[in-house]
């Protein structure tokens, strides 16, 4: 499956509210960024994750696509370059994501799955015929519109301060607003939608609206049961609600909110870019306290994917993951965020990896 997934256009924006926990990046759901498909630009970027024994050099010879190449022409041949990258020796499966934009061009991620690398644990699709309440998923559609128009404007600032989403744009904001009442009226159905609902949409609609609850405490466990989701979107939107409460309860503290985040953690290891894109946004917050077994965990899992990700092209991406390096370096966050606005990128990335090696030889 080819995802597409529209972001903030502007990561010097972005830095600057992360730094008072008031980030403002918009992250459209994937049903609306498809939306966008037919109107993307052309490829301004082609990333790879995943190689670890495979060469670089081996996977571009095998993608046969090159910047500026239309996005429509390789989403429609998409199964065919999976194919020949499945066909490296040593390579288990791959997928592409487009991503929408940097500097005015689509992002090509391609992910790759070397054999004996260790894959996700997802639950199989639960099988049972609840679903959610007809005005719920109205309001749904209704966003996935205002949400292509805000895009289309370049209004796409959101305000997270109160652990969930609302749109700078007002018509997407109405209908976000509404699901604060839907989440008060029917949490009893989105949870019971989430766990057991057969339809995929409607099981990313519950994870997107119960969100919304007023009791973050209560509502976590449902979003880190839906994180081991077999459906892409489902995990998608549990990971970014789950990464707007992380930046609310660091600001929150007496609530006591807890986010675990052992399985953030697996994820930034996945085949499927919107996981690791997620989880990263989730563990830039959660590693804000410098929790030992935290940094120690993602030091003995993660080092690789973070360092990959952190020399991703577009800085907006890339972002995420150098903060956590820098913090597994031990670095205080001002040096860090002076860092990353100077571009001194291999600086941090190679702090990072002296303090894993060192605590390795101890």
């Amino acid at each position: 499956m080819v995802g597409i997934v529209k972001v903030a256009a502007d990561p010097g924006q972005s830095l600057r509210c992360m730094r008072f926990h008031k980030t403002m990046i918009l992250f459209v759901f994937l049903s609306t960024a498809m939306a966008l498909a037919e109107q993307m630009p052309s490829i301004g970027i082609i990333d790879f994750y995943g190689l670890r024994q495979v060469s670089k050099e081996q996977a571009q010879q095998a993608l046969q696509i090159k910047i500026g190449d239309d996005p429509k022409r390789v989403r429609g041949e998409s199964k065919q370059v999976e194919k020949r990258l499945e066909a490296i020796p040593g390579v288990s499966r791959a997928r592409l994501s487009f991503v929408c934009c940097d500097a005015g061009k689509a992002i090509l991620y391609v992910g790759i799955e070397e054999k004996g690398a260790s894959a996700l644990q997802l639950r199989p699709a639960p099988q049972g015929k609840v679903r959610l309440p007809k005005d719920v998923v109205d309001a749904d559609r209704a966003l996935d519109n205002a949400m292509r128009d805000a895009v289309v404007k370049g209004d796409t600032a959101e305000d997270d301060s109160h652990g969930y989403a609302l749109s700078h744009n007002p018509a997407a904001r109405a209908i976000e607003e509404r699901y604060i009442t839907f989440a008060a009226r029917d949490l009893n159905i989105l949870r019971d939608v989430l766990h057991n609902s057969a339809d995929a949409n409607q099981r990313a609609n519950a994870a997107q609206v119960i969100a919304y609850a007023a009791d973050k405490r209560a509502i976590v466990p449902d979003l880190e049961y839906a994180m081991s989701d077999v459906d892409g979107e489902v995990r998608n939107n549990a990971m970014r609600a789950l990464g707007l409460i992380s930046g609310f309860a660091q600001n929150h503290p007496g609530l006591k909110i807890r986010v675990s985040p052992g399985p953030f953690v697996d994820m930034l290891n996945s085949l499927i870019w919107s996981d690791r894109n997620k989880s990263s946004m989730a563990l830039m917050y959660l590693t804000e306290r410098r929790d030992p077994a935290l940094l120690a965990d993602l030091r003995e899992h993660a080092m690789t994917s973070l360092i990959e990700m952190a020399r991703w092209k577009s800085t907006g991406h890339a972002m995420t993951s150098f903060v956590i390096l820098g913090r597994i370096a031990g670095l205080p966050d001002k040096e860090i965020f002076d860092d990353w606005e100077h571009g001194d990128r291999e600086k941090v990335i190679a702090a990072a990896m002296k303090t894993a090696a060192d605590i390795r030889g101890r």
